[in-house]
């Protein structure tokens, strides 16, 4: 199931962008994507959906925002892993 909202933006933001709406939009859901991934709010999957993308790009796109896929408490979890692979 998909929800369908409305937001306003007023048109001398897209402009001074350079943006068309839909150019607009596709970078609030890749930003807010980010975001809920860092605060870990959404799994990497629900990411990837939210930004339209495959879970292999938003690994990439991550990247550009100093983000890893990588995340341990402590060296102990990170040896375990390690160990594990």
């Amino acid at each position: 199931m998909r929800i369908t909202g409305k937001i306003e933006i007023p048109e001398e933001i897209l402009l001074s962008l350079k943006k068309s709406e839909d150019e607009f939009i596709a970078e609030l859901k890749r930003t807010a994507a980010v975001r809920y991934y860092k605060e870990k709010k959404l799994s990497l999957g629900q990411c990837a959906v939210l930004a339209e993308m495959s879970e292999e790009e938003f690994i990439k796109y991550l990247s550009n925002f100093d983000a890893s896929i990588f995340s341990f408490d402590n060296k102990e979890e990170l040896l375990e892993d390690i160990k594990n692979a």
